[in-house]
């Protein structure tokens, strides 16, 4: 089951189909949307919409340009021009600078599909309590390993006890 789900989180910065650029195009999005800057931009509720819009066309234009798909293959998939889709591309949108530097950053420190669900904050934290419950799993370990020695040497000892027959 554990297997099968890190199978399913995996995602791969060079797409190579349909399922494969959703996921990289979902990463994007999300992983942009949780920076702290951009969680700012969108503090305004009637600029959310369009800045939601603009992210989400950019991490698309970016997730198929990564499996190489034409710029008007992507303005036709995505439903905008592609002059809209070049901007995006190129950085000279706010929105796909944003996402180019959340892609970049993907490319240095892997993409970590548990660090998109979770604020930065969040997420470091999260990975906190991961290493003390990783360190207190070694610490029991190391425990009961010292518990069956003991108990082996008391089994030992009571046999050495008891009368032979």
């Amino acid at each position: 089951m554990a297997e099968e789900r890190k199978e399913e989180l995996e995602i791969s910065l060079t797409p190579l189909g349909r399922e494969d650029i959703h996921k990289l195009e979902a990463a994007l999005l999300v992983g942009t949307l949780f920076r702290k800057e951009v969680l700012d931009l969108i503090r305004d509720p009637s600029e959310r919409l369009t800045w939601i819009d603009s992210l989400a066309v950019a991490a698309g234009a970016l997730a198929r340009e990564k499996a190489k798909m034409s710029v008007r293959d992507i303005a036709e998939d995505l439903g905008r021009s592609e002059a809209v889709i070049r901007g995006h591309l190129a950085g000279k949108t706010k929105a796909g600078e944003l996402v180019r530097e959340t892609y970049e950053k993907f490319v240095k420190e892997g993409v970590r599909p548990e660090f998109l669900l979770f604020t930065p904050e969040e997420a470091e934290r999260l990975e906190e309590e991961r290493r003390r419950a990783e360190k207190l799993s070694e610490a029991l370990e190391n425990l009961l390993a010292d518990l069956r020695k003991a108990l082996d040497r008391a089994e030992e000892a009571l046999r050495s006890l008891r009368p032979s027959q």
